[in-house]
């Protein structure tokens, strides 16, 4: 497979530009069909995907492993994973990408789910998660003042249900995820507010800051910095779009003792300024 460095990043396949939705859904078949059943490796830096087959099938590839999705399967594709697909012509279906804040909300941070969404998994669509998909989809499609309401704590529950499908697995025989990243995801939610660099968390690692950098690219093709900033501003997405504490709290929580110097890296990350990305969803909560 191509070297993770050459891998394209978009928001949705294809496009760099923000994120359109809190939720977005689309067919398979819009997705698919005008490139010949065929979509090229890339990754997401800031969703993750849930891939439904209806009818027809597809071969999936995932961080250079291989799967076959078939009716009735569905695929859960993290963040960062290097991904790509040959659908049979006529597969029908769904993709429902879901933002990053999504899966550090308090549902997805129960014992366990996070642990089981940090992998991709594929298995059969259970009773409960056909339900769920389905009023994902109806909630999805309205018109009401009260849409994205509706749309967010249903995304959750699939999230959860799919951590909960018994039939989930890894595809194909990828390697476990590394220990030391695992211990290093829960250094970061337990020292966001203490501001750690690379060093302090390479130092409580027991490793180098250089071998922190090898763990961190070979996951997510990003250096240990950008890794750590990543999940800092994932946080910060969390607070803003599911808490009203003010901006300068918010930067407090995440180890900045600067309101403007929050502000500027989270505009870096976000391409836009925390209170802009508040009242964009705000807008979206108003209009949904």
């Amino acid at each position: 497979m191509t070297a993770p460095s050459h891998i394209p990043v978009f928001a949705l396949y294809g496009q760099t530009t923000p994120f359109p939705d809190i939720v977005y859904i689309e067919r398979l078949a819009d997705r698919a069909a005008s490139g010949g059943w065929r979509i090229d490796a890339h990754r997401h830096g800031q969703l993750s995907q849930v891939i439904i087959i209806d009818q027809g099938g597809a071969t999936a590839r995932i961080d250079g492993d291989e799967c076959r999705l078939a009716a009735g399967d569905f695929l859960f594709i993290p963040a960062h994973a290097v991904h790509g697909y040959d659908f049979s012509p006529g597969t029908a279906g769904h993709v429902i990408s879901l933002p990053s804040a999504l899966l550090v909300s308090d549902a997805a941070q129960s014992p366990g789910v996070k642990a089981a969404l940090a992998r991709p998994l594929r298995g059969q669509a259970d009773a409960t998660l056909q339900r769920l998909v389905a009023l994902l989809l109806e909630a999805f499609a309205a018109t009401g003042r009260f849409r994205t309401q509706l749309v967010l704590p249903l995304a959750q529950a699939l999230l959860v249900a799919l951590a909960e499908n018994t039939s989930a697995r890894a595809p194909g025989a990828a390697p476990p995820r590394d220990g030391r990243l695992m211990r290093l995801d829960a250094l970061i939610t337990a020292q966001m507010a203490q501001g750690w660099g690379v060093a302090d968390y390479a130092r409580a690692l027991q490793i180098s800051t250089a071998h922190l950098g090898r763990l961190c690219r070979a996951a997510s093709g990003m250096g240990a910095k950008a890794y750590i900033e990543q999940a800092v501003m994932d946080e910060a997405s969390r607070l803003l779009a599911f808490t009203r504490l003010p901006m300068s709290q918010i930067g407090y929580r995440l180890g900045f003792d600067d309101p403007s110097h929050f502000s500027k890296r989270f505009r870096a990350a976000r391409g836009l300024a925390p209170s802009a990305y508040r009242r964009q969803l705000e807008g979206r909560m108003l209009l949904g």
